[in-house]
């Protein structure tokens, strides 16, 4: 078997077998391609030839390339689960990647915007809209459609703390049931769904949307279930997701605001409202409670500098 073909056998049981999203085998792929460019021009032929030495040439190569810590992690996982296969397939008897140790990371905290700069972006979002404080659209209100659906996104990110994959992946059959039980069927990476609330005001941004807006895109397209829909009336894409959030957080004057902000402030100001740790690892979705619980650690920063503002002897 060559190094080729058991790339391709990983990435086919990556998706098939562990249900991995489409965007994380091209990650995969990406990543192991370097791996295969440097076993070629090491005349390495035969999957069952690769040495340790050429696992070590490849991390060489990504410090010469001057890669991050994160990058070259990455790359090395790759590397990694790639030869964990070749064992657990029997095609070679010793994992020769597993002495490679990834470099350490810098723990990174997830960036979260404060309730009143998401106030700040929804409202600016909602202008021309016509909503009220959790009230649907009134009968004669003008409203501008594509407002509408900007609106539902943000309000939706922000009330379930999903990705924006799952968000725009939800359909209007998904949506229908919110009004009777207020809960929102996500599915997330794995193909693994979780229940999610929305709130009252996620809930009138996207039946508005319904009502007043999206006949208007869906008459420019082909006809699609999905939820939120783009200028030629298909599902909204990742790419023009990013550039409504841009546009509205520019408006609203907020800086470094992405799509996975809405998920960092939705977990963040849940705890900082007392919310159990557990209760917001299920709500995001998370396999451990200890990926969950680096916003414990965002919001004792939060504590901390508001006392070393407000109290007279804290410094």
């Amino acid at each position: 078997m060559t190094p080729q073909q058991a790339v391709e056998r990983l990435l086919r049981q990556l998706a098939i077998e562990r249900g991995l999203s489409k965007h994380t085998v091209a990650a995969y792929r990406r990543d192991l391609g370097g791996y295969l460019a440097v076993l070629e021009a090491r005349g390495v032929t035969d999957a069952t030839a690769i040495t340790g030495e050429d696992v070590a040439a490849f991390r060489g190569s990504l410090a010469d390339r001057g890669l991050a810590a994160s990058s070259v992690a990455r790359h090395l996982s790759a590397v990694k689960a790639l030869h964990r296969w070749l064992v657990d397939e029997r095609v070679a008897a010793d994992d020769v990647a597993k002495d490679q140790r990834p470099p350490k990371l810098p723990q990174r905290l997830p960036k979260a915007i404060s309730v009143s700069q998401m106030q700040r972006l929804l409202d600016v979002a909602g202008a021309g809209a016509a909503l009220g404080d959790g009230e649907a659209v009134s009968d004669g209100a003008a409203v501008d459609p594509a407002r509408l659906r900007d609106l539902a996104l943000l309000e939706l990110l922000y009330a379930t703390g999903a990705r924006i994959s799952e968000i725009i992946a939800l359909d209007v059959d998904e949506v229908a049931a919110l009004g009777e039980h207020g809960l929102l069927r996500v599915t997330g990476k794995g193909a693994k769904q979780r229940l999610v609330p929305v709130g009252s005001y996620a809930r009138a941004a996207v039946d508005a949307w319904l009502v007043r807006g999206r006949a208007a895109f869906a008459a420019k397209g082909r006809g699609t279930p999905a939820l939120l829909l783009g200028a030629r009336g298909g599902r909204l894409s990742r790419q023009a997701a990013w550039e409504i959030i841009q546009r509205v957080a520019e408006e609203a004057g907020v800086r470094d605001v992405s799509p996975h902000t809405f998920r960092h402030s939705f977990a963040t100001h849940l705890l900082e409202g007392g919310a159990d740790v557990r209760v917001v690892q299920e709500l995001l979705g998370h396999a451990s409670v200890a990926t969950t619980q680096i916003y414990t650690h965002v919001t004792a920063d939060t504590l901390r500098d508001m006392y070393t503002t407000a109290h007279p002897r804290a410094r």
